[in-house]
């Protein structure tokens, strides 16, 4: 995809690359000119650095940015790569002219892996020379190194890359659909056959079997679930929690003392706050709207816009990046917001996706560099960024009506996926928001594997996560969520769905499912950990009563009413008079 294909696609011969060509990834122009110098590789047990010396050479100053990439090595018919891929960038100060500075790029030899989907079922490093290149683009060398591995690296079993916490393996066969991939083998001999228009736009029937919504989704009941305790004096309150780790057990007691009331509130009315709960003093906080500035739609209070995200990710620049999330941490916390709608990573896999704008790249490193760098910025002033739209969500036409999105795993995990976790390991993001469409079969909000066990279980992720907004669209639906990984439904009213089903506003006893409980606690667990780990439980800020925005409506409410009462009084005074007259005259006439 992209500039993977392209270059791909030339070495094989597929291509005339000068003719299909105009502007390679990473191109850039300056008011002045550079060199780069490449130093040798120096290799560890787990990493290669290299040193690129940049000199000015022109009369202008300016910054240039330095770009690696890796070649690896390629068996026809094999495992499926691009023969270049980036693997790592910097970006110098601002250098006068006549003036040098080297940078030192490093990245871990587990990140050349490929991810075979088909075999293995793992990320496997196959042995082989692989060429580490500085290039000024994709297409551009300015000169190569080679580091060779060995023998092939496996990471399956209890052979887990560095920075999984379980070893990956494949999650997404059900999303593999009948599709002909496109494939390098044999100089992309199946070109013509994978890019033709598609034959038929049915679902296939095993795949029809396995498609769930509204309609035919079950829950899965747990026969050994315990009810848990809700409703608890134990004296505690979520402030109480904060900076402890997710896991301690001091939060068990806590969770004990939340009402059935109170966990469906703080799920079902997710949209643009967090909600409160009472019984554990959780104040409400408010969440916006970005991904290029903070604005609150309920009191129409907005910041300063910024450029978007693919301005910023052109920069290479991740200084740039941080100090962008910064800017929007520092502005939150002067609205009194907490939670911030962005930023958007998904992978432009298109020229028309209809929210390229808010997307940073082609490249996954690319985006999940840059917006690492934007979370991280806008946490230093505790603002909890959602990492948005979890995942594959390339197409925004149609996407209310059951979209499903096609791929193989790895597609899913080397391009789509890939911002998402650099942002998380790297990011340590707090929480998510998921997307409309269906992955395969399966609706990504409501997505065990993608939300359970990727995100969870492989890449450590601690915090919550939001479903895109929440208008039912016979799909979205809050039990089937927190079933799955999902925490709390973007809205601010009922839409009919995102409360949970099956409970009732009475105690425990009355409440038919101890699985559903169980969800529920654990979804608002999540929640709370954020929530108590942010900008709203620092000593200045904490506010236990409404918001402003909600004081405003309910004052408007109430000046509504009593205008509406007023009228009424008029209007039965306005009438009692008009009979009274007309009584009089009726008894004057009688009179007369």
């Amino acid at each position: 995809m992209g500039y993977r294909f392209y270059e791909t696609a030339a070495e094989e011969g597929l291509i005339n690359y000068d003719e299909s060509v105009v502007y390679p990834f990473g191109y850039g122009l300056s008011y002045t000119t550079f060199t780069q110098e490449m130093g040798d590789l120096t290799v560890t047990d787990d990493t290669i650095s290299v040193d690129v010396t940049v000199t000015n050479t022109g009369e202008t100053a300016g910054k240039d940015d330095v770009e690696l990439y890796y070649t690896p090595p390629y068996t026809n018919g094999g495992i499926e790569k691009a023969s270049v891929n980036l693997a790592a960038f910097d970006k110098t100060d601002l250098l006068e002219p006549g003036a040098s500075q080297t940078l030192t790029l490093t990245f871990r030899i587990e990140d050349m892996v490929s991810y075979d989907y088909q075999n293995a079922q793992a990320y496997v490093l196959e042995a082989g020379d692989y060429e580490i290149s500085l290039r000024t683009d994709s297409h551009t060398v300015v000169d190569t190194r080679t580091y060779t591995v060995d023998e092939t690296v496996t990471y399956d079993g209890d052979n887990s890359r560095s920075t999984d916490l379980i070893t990956a393996t494949n999650q997404f066969d059900f999303a593999e659909g009948e599709i002909e991939y496109l494939s390098r083998a044999d100089g992309f001999a199946n070109y013509e056959e994978a890019t033709a228009a598609p034959a038929t736009y049915s679902m296939p029937e095993d795949d029809k079997a396995l498609f769930t919504n509204n309609s035919n989704w079950e829950p899965e009941e747990d026969p050994d679930a315990q009810m848990p305790a809700t409703g608890a004096d134990n004296g505690l309150t979520l402030a109480d929690m904060r900076g402890l780790a997710y896991d301690d057990e001091q939060w068990e007691p806590l969770l004990d003392q939340l009402t059935i009331d109170e966990m469906n509130t703080m799920i079902a009315l997710g949209g643009y706050q967090t909600a409160a709960a009472e019984s554990i003093g959780k104040v409400t906080t408010t969440d916006c709207d970005g991904p290029a500035s903070i604005n609150n739609n309920f009191t129409g209070v907005g910041s300063i816009g910024f450029p978007c995200g693919v301005m910023i990710a052109n920069t290479f620049n991740e200084d740039i990046a941080r100090a962008f999330g910064q800017s929007i941490g520092e502005m939150a916390d002067e609205m009194n917001v907490s939670g911030w709608y962005a930023p958007a990573m998904n992978i432009h896999r298109s020229a028309f996706a209809g929210r390229n704008f808010e997307y940073y790249s082609e490249d996954g490193l690319l985006s999940g560099k840059i917006a690492s760098q934007a979370v991280q910025g806008a946490s230093e002033h505790g603002v909890y960024a959602y990492i948005k739209h979890f995942a594959l969500n390339d197409q925004e036409t149609n996407r209310w009506e059951m979209l499903t999105t096609w791929s193989n795993e790895q597609a899913i995990r080397e391009l789509y996926l890939k911002p998402f976790e650099i942002c998380v390991k790297e990011g340590n993001a707090q929480a998510v928001m998921s997307s409309y469409d269906y992955i395969g079969s399966q609706w990504a909000g409501a997505c065990s594997p993608l939300l359970e066990t990727v995100l969870r279980d492989e890449w450590g992720f601690e915090g919550f996560v939001v479903t895109d907004y929440f208008a039912n669209f016979g799909y979205m639906d809050a039990t089937r969520s927190i079933y799955n990984g999902g925490s709390t439904c973007l809205a601010a009213y009922d839409t009919g769905s995102n409360y949970v089903s099956g409970l009732t506003d009475a105690s425990v006893s009355d409440t038919s499912s101890a699985t559903t409980v169980q969800h529920m606690r654990e979804a608002c667990h999540r929640i709370c950990y954020t929530v108590v780990n942010s900008r709203a439980y620092e000593p200045e800020n904490i506010q236990t009563g409404p918001l402003m925005y909600q004081i405003v409506l309910a004052a408007a409410d109430i000046v509504i009413a009593v205008l509406i009462i007023l009228y009424e009084v008029f209007r039965v005074r306005s009438v009692y008079k008009k009979r009274k007259g007309a009584a009089v005259t009726k008894k004057a006439s009688e009179t007369k």
